[in-house]
């Protein structure tokens, strides 16, 4: 389904989507008030496997391509989505994601003026229940998740929560990969080791949920730790490395609740608090789960998902 307003879209925004109509709505909604800018853009939306296709969604928003990949995975479906895209900029945000206002000229303004820079990641924000009384969870991940400036900066990859590219450059990069990876770490170093540069544009910021629960944190956590571990492999060099960096993470809280107390993110002694109480549990969560691994490798049925709730 295609509506079309914007035959010559500067921007292509690209969303996957799995069984979260709700979400998406709210991430039309906050993209389509930014028409008011006048920069042309067309939204491109990828099921992966729906129980129901979001077509009510998609059909209140102008400008909207509501097209599925079947190959599961949100990598498939970006891929599928720029695949389709018409503009000669492509921009990546999740279904869950809110736009903050100013995103699509932020992106477009930023990529204009840096003629030398083929993709970017913007920042990434916590949507808190309540901003005035966050949640343990939610400081932490204040802090500690979607940290796209040190992805960027440290680690020459974008998430693709919030992640922008030139057209020309996805296509001579290839696409992204499939479930079995960490498709935006994978598909930015890959980039940037063929000599693309990548930046950070703070300006272009979204807004995403925290996590609700501990358990939904840890199931973030077993993805990430088990694609970590298949790195590794079963050579006992490799092991004894692992080892050692699962006493690190153990070990790593009392050095981390600086960077806590130092945070601009959070506002507050208890927040700051709580911060450094969920900080401690996932520390110490993830390094049970890295020595479980060494010792027993079940990874396979860990990396075939998507993230939170999707799985």
């Amino acid at each position: 389904m295609r509506v079309s307003m914007s035959p010559h879209p500067r921007l292509s925004i690209i969303i996957p989507h799995l069984n979260e109509p709700d979400m998406l709505a709210r991430c039309l909604r906050s993209l389509n008030a930014q028409r008011s800018s006048g920069i042309p853009f067309e939204i491109i939306v990828v099921d992966n496997g729906s129980n129901e296709m979001p077509h009510s969604v998609c059909q209140v928003i102008p400008d909207v391509t509501l097209d599925r990949e079947v190959v599961p995975g949100p990598g498939p479906a970006r891929n599928r989505g720029a695949a389709i895209a018409k503009a000669d900029l492509l921009a990546f945000i999740d279904a869950d994601c809110v736009a903050a206002p100013g995103w699509v000229s932020a992106i477009t303004s930023f990529l204009d003026s840096h003629p030398d820079v083929a993709f970017l990641g913007g920042d990434i924000g916590i949507l808190p229940a309540d901003p005035a009384r966050l949640t343990a969870i939610e400081a932490y991940e204040c802090i500690f998740s979607y940290r796209n400036r040190l992805y960027v900066e440290q680690h020459g990859f974008a998430a693709t929560g919030n992640m922008a590219v030139r057209a020309d450059v996805f296509r001579a990069v290839g696409p992204f990969g499939g479930i079995s990876t960490m498709e935006d770490t994978e598909w930015g170093q890959r980039a940037t080791s063929q000599g693309y540069q990548v930046a950070f544009a703070d300006e272009a910021k979204v807004l995403t949920p925290s996590c609700k629960s501990f358990p939904e944190l840890k199931r973030r956590w077993d993805r990430h730790i088990s694609h970590e571990f298949r790195k590794v492999g079963r050579h006992p060099a490799g092991i004894l490395s692992w080892l050692l960096g699962t006493a690190m993470v153990a070990a790593s809280p009392p050095i981390s609740a600086f960077a806590i107390f130092r945070s601009r993110r959070l506002v507050g002694f208890r927040s700051h608090c709580l911060a450094c109480i969920c900080l401690t549990r996932v520390r110490l969560y993830r390094a049970q789960r890295m020595l479980s691994l060494a010792f027993h490798d079940n990874t396979a049925a860990v990396v075939g998902s998507w993230n939170r709730e999707k799985s």
